[in-house]
């Protein structure tokens, strides 16, 4: 063997490689898409937690309504800075800023709109059980139900209002004095214990109808007439046990307010009334000094 036999041949092969689908990286897009996606997400809690209630509520009403908000011009019907722009001025908004203490005041105006309604819910609610144990008390009563006809019960804007008038053979008190007759008695005391449960404050008033005194307006009048007629109820509730600092109005209003307007002198005009007050009338009286609970007494009803 010769030296030049013994050198040995490289052979380099090629190995050909079949084609396939490049897939290799589709993780990584999926991957991009989830990074983004909670990037996004992270974003809007951030976004969420740093915006009040206020500016939550005008995006919430933005996508409720869009197209009136963006004819109006903002993110919702209180906002006029945002940049979705809207109408309106918001009351809790000052050079851009949303103050607490408005937010706080709005809240405590509406908790005392509510509770005030409620309170009159409840007054209402008191006082038309007050009238069903008046109407029951005076139908168990022999005495009084004979006089059932002349005594009439209803509930007013002022409170339950209680008023006795005159027949024209049965009046309630001796012709042109202040005196009250037996069965007057009777049914102011049967009155005054079935208010005494109440705490309502109560007015009276007196009245009577158009015919004069001869010695006319300048002597003795229906307006005296009416106040002494009222005030001897007032005594007459009182001896029944109610608590004087309960009565907080007595006047007379002489013939100014008819329950019957045809005809003046109707015996009916010729009444005493008695209103259970709700709180409204009351502080009307107490705070105001004013007479209300009688604006509304000539519709009979």
């Amino acid at each position: 063997m010769t030296k030049d036999n013994k050198q040995q041949t490289l052979v380099i092969r090629r190995v050909k490689k079949g084609k396939y689908a490049h897939h290799g990286g589709m993780w990584k897009i999926a991957y991009a898409d989830f990074v983004t996606a909670m990037m996004a997400f992270f974003l809007l809690m951030w976004l969420l937690s740093s915006t009040s209630q206020w500016e939550l509520e005008g995006i919430a009403e933005y996508f409720r309504s869009p197209l009136k908000i963006a004819l109006s011009g903002g993110s919702s019907s209180g906002d006029s800075s945002s940049v979705i722009k809207g109408g309106g001025k918001d009351l809790v908004r000052r050079d851009g800023q949303v103050k607490n203490g408005d937010i706080q005041e709005q809240k405590k105006n509406i908790n005392l709109k509510a509770a005030r309604a409620e309170l009159e819910r409840l007054e209402f609610t008191q006082l038309k059980r007050l009238q069903e144990r008046l109407e029951k008390a005076i139908e168990a009563n022999p005495a009084l139900k004979e006089y059932r006809k002349q005594m009439m019960i209803d509930i007013t804007t002022e409170g339950l209002r209680i008023q006795i008038v005159d027949e024209q053979n049965r009046p309630m008190f001796a012709s042109g004095k202040a005196e009250l007759l037996p069965y007057m008695r009777d049914i102011l005391r049967e009155i005054g214990r079935t208010l005494n449960e109440v705490p309502n404050k109560i007015s009276l008033s007196g009245h009577t109808d158009a015919k004069p005194y001869s010695s006319g307006e300048k002597g003795y009048s229906n307006w005296e007439l009416s106040a002494d007629r009222a005030n001897a109820s007032r005594r007459e509730l009182v001896a029944a046990g109610i608590d004087e600092g309960k009565i907080v109005q007595v006047v007379g209003l002489s013939s100014s307010v008819l329950l019957d307007k045809d005809d003046p002198f109707n015996p009916v005009n010729r009444r005493i009334s008695i209103i259970v007050l709700n709180k409204k009338a009351e502080e009307s009286i107490t705070q105001d000094g004013l007479s209300l609970p009688h604006a509304n007494e000539g519709i009979a009803r």
